[in-house]
C-alpha cells in the first residue's frame, strides 16, 4: 500500500497528527508544529493523497483517506495519537476517530462541521486547472494568471505554495488537479449518520467564518457527545493563520487540561 508523506518534528512519545485542508499541505502548519515540538510533542505534518508530496490516486473520498491515516500510523508504530484536522482534514479526522476510536486519544477539528456542504471551490479549481506550465515559467506569471479567477491575494498565496520546480526550468503543480477539480461533491459530503466518537473532542470555529453556524451544535454533539465548541475571535476559515495567538492559546489550554 502506498504511504502518505509526513514531515515529523520533535522526539516524544506524544504523537500529534495534523491534517491540512483542501488544496493545502502539511507544510502549511510548519510554524505551529515547531512550537508544539518544543512543548513536548512529536508532530506529524501529513500530506493527504493527491496533495503535497503524497501519492496521486483516482480514488478520492473520506473512507480511503481515513484508511491512509490508519496505514500511516501502522507503518510508524503509532498506537495512540492526538488528531488535529482543518476543513477537509477535519472531516478526515472525524472519520478516523469514529472508525478507529482505539487509536485516537483526543480529536481537534478546526472550522468544519460533520454536515454536508455545497461545492464552492469552482473558481479556484478552474484557475488551477487552466495553469499551462508550458507557457508559465515564473511563479509571478502563475499568480497573474490566477488573479483572473481568485481576487483575494492571501488565497492566491496559499494556492501558489503548491507550485514547485520539477526541473530548474519547468514548473509543476503538486496537486492532482485532474482528480481534485471533480471532487466538490466528495469534499462536501457529510459524516455518515451511523458514525460517532465518544472521546475528548474540541471544535474550533472562526468568528467570521460561515463553516460552522449556531445550528450545527446539535449535529456536532450527536456525533461527538464529549465535544467542546470554542470560537476564535477575529478569524475566518483559516483561523490558525488569521488569529494564531488565540487559536494556539485555546488549543494548548485544552490539550493541557
Amino acid at each position: 500500500m502506498k504511504q502518505l508523506h509526513g514531515l515529523v518534528l520533535g522526539d516524544s512519545s506524544q504523537n500529534l497528527l495534523v491534517l491540512h485542508g483542501f488544496l493545502g499541505m502539511g507544510d502549511n502548519w510548519k510554524t505551529h508544529a515547531k512550537r508544539w515540538a518544543e512543548q513536548g510533542w512529536r508532530v506529524h505534518l501529513i500530506d493527504l493523497r493527491n496533495h503535497g508530496r503524497s501519492f496521486w490516486s483516482d480514488e478520492f473520498n473520506y473512507e480511503v483517506m481515513s484508511e491512509d491515516i490508519l496505514q500511516y500510523c501502522k507503518n510508524n508504530g503509532l498506537n495512540s495519537i492526538t488528531l488535529l484536522g482543518h476543513s477537509m482534514g477535519g472531516k478526515v479526522a472525524m472519520m478516523v476517530a469514529s472508525l478507529h476510536p482505539q487509536l485516537v486519544n483526543r480529536l481537534i477539528v478546526a472550522d468544519i462541521a460533520p454536515k454536508a456542504y455545497a461545492p464552492h471551490h469552482q473558481s479556484i479549481l478552474a484557475g488551477l486547472s487552466s495553469l499551462d506550465f508550458s507557457m508559465l515559467s515564473k511563479r509571478q506569471e502563475a499568480d497573474h494568471h490566477l488573479s483572473s479567477f481568485v481576487k483575494d491575494i492571501g488565497t492566491r498565496q496559499f494556492l501558489l505554495k503548491n507550485i514547485y520546480r520539477v526541473t530548474p526550468t519547468q514548473l509543476g503543480l503538486r496537486l492532482n488537479i485532474d482528480v481534485l477539480k471533480n471532487a466538490g461533491e466528495t469534499i462536501g459530503s457529510s459524516l455518515p449518520s451511523t458514525l460517532s466518537y465518544k472521546g475528548k473532542t474540541l471544535f474550533l470555529k472562526g468568528e467570521k467564518s460561515g463553516y460552522i453556524d449556531e445550528n450545527d451544535a446539535l449535529s456536532i454533539r450527536y456525533h461527538f457527545p464529549e465535544a467542546e465548541l470554542i470560537t476564535i475571535p477575529n478569524a475566518g476559515h483559516w483561523l490558525h493563520a488569521e488569529n494564531p495567538k488565540d487559536f494556539l492559546n485555546e488549543l494548548e489550554q485544552w490539550l493541557s487540561a
